[in-house]
């Protein structure tokens, strides 16, 4: 005679069973995350110190990002096929799909900025050129985490405090390009070095832009409201109201 769960009933096991699948997505979300940050510091590292060689294993490592990324995504279309979740469920499910294509994106800036250090590395002509985008790096790394412990933790409150530090790496961005643009119309051989620290600053902004997307997630699963498109402002007068 088969015996039942520990329980003695069976719909508690499958309860218990789908509880494990939920928190195994949202673990596994937090791991790629994890790694996503080790390959945006280590971009940044190798074009501080010109380092063709870690330039290059950031590139090889996205293939690992990618494979986590899709893991993740048909393991939460199996939940939605097979257990059908409703309500809060269904949020964390469709917050945990936003939120790895924002982490391989991301993954994809850090390739982008690695190999930019490649090519910046044969014609910066000294580090001080890039003091200011390593500053910036530091700044979206802590903004990335930030948003992952959000995540983690599910917290409302850390989430509205990355979007409104955003605000920071936007103003550090727009003075890097005011600064390269400078540089060029002072010295056009300075140009090729130029474009690229421009287009690393624009891939590192674009990072702080989807860790606050991250945000809006962890908002849209433990609050059930859209924050998309609504000033940082309206935001936290609409949850105060809710």
């Amino acid at each position: 005679m088969a015996k039942l769960s520990d329980s003695g009933n069976p719909h508690q096991h499958i309860s218990k069973q789908y509880d494990n699948e939920l928190l195994d997505i949202r673990s596994r979300v937090l791991a790629l995350g994890g790694l996503v940050e080790e390959q945006i510091e280590a971009a940044v590292v190798a074009l501080v110190q010109g380092d063709v060689d870690l330039a290059r294993r950031v590139i090889e490592n996205d293939g690992k990002v990618n494979l986590m990324e899709v893991s993740i995504d048909e393991d939460c279309m199996q939940i939605l096929a097979l257990r059908q979740p409703s309500a809060r469920d269904l949020r964390l499910v469709v917050a945990v799909i936003k939120t790895i294509i924002d982490l391989e994106r991301i993954g994809d800036e850090a390739k982008r900025i690695a190999r930019h250090a490649i090519d910046l590395s044969s014609c910066l002509s000294g580090k001080n050129q890039l003091t200011e985008v390593e500053q910036l790096g530091k700044h979206v790394r802590e903004l990335l985490r930030n948003a992952l412990d959000a995540f983690a933790r599910m917290d409302v409150d850390t989430a509205l405090h990355v979007v409104q530090c955003d605000k920071l790496v936007d103003g550090e961005y727009e003075n890097i390009m005011r600064q390269q643009i400078t540089y060029m119309m002072e010295d056009p051989r300075s140009t090729p070095a130029c474009l690229g620290i421009m287009w690393t600053s624009r891939s590192l902004e674009r990072i702080g832009d989807r860790s606050c997307n991250i945000c809006e997630y962890v908002v849209y699963y433990a609050r059930g409201k859209n924050i998309r498109h609504i000033s940082i402002e309206q935001v936290q007068k609409d949850l105060l109201v809710g």
